[in-house]
This record gives C-alpha cells, sequence and structure tokens, in this order.
C-alpha cells in the first residue's frame, strides 16, 4: 500500500513531551496493539500502570480525528499501529559528596497511535 493510500484509510494522533519513560509506555502499549477500540479501552481501564492515561488520552483523540474525518463509528475502529518514541530528557542535578553535582535525567516520550477502519463490508474509510 502507498503512503498515499494509508494516509486515506487511517487516522492517526500524537502525544508530545509526555514525562514517563518510553519503556513504562511501551510495555502497555503491547497489549492494545491490534485490539478493536473498545477492547483496548477495556484493557487500559484494567492495567495499573500510570502510563495508561496518556495512552488512553492518545488514543481517544485518534478516534475522534477518524469520527470527524471520515464519519466512521467507534465500534468500526481498530488500533493498527502505536508506538513510543524517545523525547527529550529534562536534566537535573543532585548534590552529593565533597560538592560534586550528579545528574539525573528525567526521560520523556512520544507516543503514536494509528486506528483504521474495520468495518463488515471490507472497505477501509
Amino acid at each position: 500500500m502507498r503512503k498515499k493510500d494509508q494516509e486515506k484509510t487511517t487516522a492517526k494522533a500524537i502525544s508530545k513531551y509526555i514525562r514517563i519513560s518510553p519503556i513504562k509506555v511501551r510495555r502497555v502499549l503491547t497489549e492494545i496493539k491490534g485490539r478493536s477500540y473498545w477492547e483496548a479501552a477495556m484493557v487500559l481501564d484494567v492495567l495499573p500502570y500510570r502510563a495508561c492515561g496518556p495512552i488512553w488520552q492518545t488514543l481517544d483523540s485518534a478516534v475522534g480525528n477518524a469520527k470527524n474525518k471520515f464519519g466512521v463509528e467507534e465500534r468500526d475502529l481498530q488500533v493498527k499501529t502505536v508506538f513510543a518514541n524517545q523525547g527529550p530528557s529534562l536534566r537535573r542535578f543532585r548534590p552529593r559528596a565533597q560538592g560534586r553535582g550528579y545528574q539525573i535525567r528525567k526521560p520523556t516520550c512520544h507516543i503514536t497511535v494509528i486506528v483504521e477502519n474495520i468495518s463488515k463490508s471490507g472497505e477501509k474509510f
């Protein structure tokens, strides 16, 4: 499938500069990849991880984009692709022995969710 065709058949949402490590976000993203919207929403509701909140917001935004852009229903949407890229790290310093400073890195990540239509007729958007 060409990139131009792919853009017509999918809706995407990106959340940037989320103050969670991308490693912690990826363990949740593997649980919702390939699921329908309702299944992914239930999984995010049940999992106890802090990363579920920003992922839920991004997924909800992608579904809203699909509804506004193409007029599809939530039940016809499936999570096609999800990934978390590393963002810039915040650098902070803690005092250490003998007047030294110890650097602490606080990671951020960018979450991307792409949903596609899985209607019964087999057509995409």
